[in-house]
């Protein structure tokens, strides 16, 4: 291409040496400016481009763009020449825009980023009012955009505001409803109580008179009380059938009820402990089976964790471990990446992950004991895509929350008395879960037990 010493460019250069920006370009005037090089560029021959640019000859304008943006955007500011044959270019290919620019009445219509990205380059009369002018309707747009984005997210909160308020004024008169129907049945209960208390009494008067009759009523006493223990026995039949289905329906309602269900059940369970005076003077036998002796967990005496450091076994040997997860109904809880960490720290956070998880999957069809991994959330770029292996239940704190801590939520959530082992060498981590009854391990430990697998 062949440069042009005449055109209206090169007057428009001399014209504006005095005129110099005294900030940076506006970031969006800045890409257009980029834009237009980069299309400009491939109308112009090797030998016509600054040495530096030479290697992007080649490229299409979206690669030049992106690989050589800011290596054209200096070159245009600091070379002249170059600039001047990318305006030569532009006044070819935007010929009426450019000559507008240049006339000094850019079109109303056109975009002012685009007028300004013109303007940095052709560098007609007046092209810093044109940038500066552009920056500041973009500050403006923004500042616009901005403001109702957050009219729409204020609108949004207030509705879900609301829907929250009446979510709570329905949950709360529920709640009253249910408690006035429960309060309405301890008071049935009472009333059943203080009629079965007056019956006793009137049998007690009863009995007392028998036994007045007793020396002329024996033999038919003899055949009563046969006939009464028979029905005695039918009745402990009956209770025990009773106390089996009632066993059972406590245990569908830990699996299955809610909480507020559960509360209730308790209650009634309360008021009925309050019949045992009553059962008592009707010689029913007491039941056999409490709601605490259905919860799965060790009892007094039997082996805890705890136990296991009297057997003499060094805190890094895996036998120890082995112990531990031999205990009955044992639940292993693994801070993740401190494990990780310590054992290969120079892989990457999804390596690392697959690696333990792949040992504990091993270890936990070894020994059958119920497994955790715990990962901080914190560490994430994005969410995880990973399918647990068979046995391992894998969770990520949640935001705001860290691993530590969901660690010993699951410590508080086991019932006392289950052997629970918590795998991690954070000494704060350790102290907090041995304070609720769990057996802390350190990391190196759990690597030596894998390593053996």
């Amino acid at each position: 291409m062949v440069e042009r010493t005449g055109d209206p460019g090169s007057a428009g250069d001399a014209e504006s040496v005095a005129e110099a920006l005294d900030r940076p370009l506006p970031e969006g005037v800045r890409r257009r400016v980029v834009a237009l090089v980069a299309d400009a560029f491939g109308g112009l021959t090797v030998t016509e481009l600054p040495a530096q640019l030479r290697q992007y000859a080649r490229f299409t304008p979206t690669r030049r763009a992106k690989f050589a943006g800011n290596a054209m955007a200096a070159t245009v500011e600091s070379d002249p020449v170059f600039r001047q044959r990318i305006a030569g270019r532009l006044r070819e290919t935007q010929a009426e825009l450019a000559e507008a620019i240049e006339g000094g009445s850019p079109p109303a219509a056109a975009d002012p980023e685009d007028v300004a990205a013109l303007a940095y380059v052709l560098r007609p009369v007046g092209w810093v009012k044109l940038v500066e002018a552009a920056g500041e309707e973009a500050q403006r747009v923004s500042a616009e955009r901005a403001g109702e984005e957050a009219e729409r997210e204020l609108r949004r909160l207030r509705e879900e505001l609301v829907e929250a308020r009446a979510a709570a004024r329905t949950e709360t008169e529920r709640t009253r409803t249910e408690l006035e129907a429960v309060r309405k049945e301890s008071d049935t209960l009472h009333r059943k109580l203080r009629s079965a208390l007056s019956d006793v009494k009137r049998g007690e008067a009863a009995l007392r008179k028998a036994v007045a009759e007793l020396d002329s009523v024996r033999s038919a006493a003899a055949v009563r009380q046969a006939t009464a223990e028979g029905e005695a026995r039918r009745l402990r039949a009956r209770l025990a059938e009773t106390e089996s289905a009632l066993e059972a329906s406590r245990r569908a309602a830990r699996e299955g009820r809610s909480v507020e269900d559960m509360r209730v059940r308790l209650l009634l369970d309360t008021v009925l402990d309050a019949a045992q005076g009553l059962r008592r003077e009707l010689a029913l036998p007491p039941a056999s089976m409490r709601p605490a002796d259905a919860v799965d967990a060790v009892e007094p005496g039997k082996m805890t964790p705890k136990d296991i450091a009297t057997r003499a076994l060094s805190e890094m040997d895996p036998a120890l471990l082995d112990q531990l997860l031999a205990l009955p109904q044992a639940h292993l809880v693994v801070d993740g990446y401190n494990v990780t960490k310590t054992g290969y720290p120079t892989m990457p956070l999804d390596k690392q992950r697959l690696r333990l998880l792949g040992g504990l999957a091993g270890l936990a069809a070894q020994t059958g004991a119920e497994m955790t991994c715990v990962f901080d959330g914190a560490e994430l770029a994005a969410p995880v895509l990973l399918a647990p292996p068979r046995g391992v239940r894998v969770l990520f704190s949640k935001p705001g929350v860290t691993a530590d801590e969901l660690i010993r939520q699951l410590v508080r959530a086991e019932p006392p008395g289950r052997p629970v082992v918590v795998v991690s060498t954070d000494r704060e981590v350790a102290d907090g879960v041995a304070k609720a009854g769990a057996r802390p391990v350190s990391s190196a430990l759990l690597l030596k037990r894998l390593a053996r697998t």
